[in-house]
């Protein structure tokens, strides 16, 4: 379990990473260690089939296995919203239909959101994801 900020800081962005593998869409990190004690970052992003969403999940988690399982994981039959909760990061892997009805952006809007894209895929830990750190 991630112990400090920084280390859930990379622990997002390996998850979000983990997740463009598998071709998921519009992948966000959301710093929410600001305006929630509950975790540190959401990691949002959506496949556009149900078998999709499985792999991108099943795909975080056996990678980050290496490092640490979810504490929980809801949603997983359904495939409609699994979340998976790393205590400091809650990753939440949509059906596309499914994201654009919550709409957790929207919800936590005052977070600080990075998108994750191809191009910036593999970028070093080192390098802060977010500005105003």
């Amino acid at each position: 379990m991630p112990d400090n900020y920084s280390a859930s800081k990379k622990l997002a962005a390996d998850i979000g990473e983990l997740a463009l593998q598998k071709k998921a869409n519009r992948v966000k990190i959301l710093d929410v260690h600001k305006i929630t004690s509950m975790t540190d970052f959401f990691v949002i992003c959506s496949g556009g089939s149900d078998v999709q969403v499985k792999a991108i999940t099943d795909h975080i988690v056996d990678e980050i296995a290496v490092q640490e399982r979810p504490f929980n994981r809801e949603g997983y039959d359904s495939r409609e919203w699994i979340l998976l909760d790393y205590i400091n990061v809650v990753v939440h892997v949509f059906h596309e239909a499914s994201r654009d009805f919550y709409d957790l952006e929207r919800l936590w809007m005052d977070a600080e959101i990075t998108e994750l894209t191809d191009e910036t895929a593999g970028l070093d830990a080192d390098i802060p994801l977010f500005d105003n750190l």
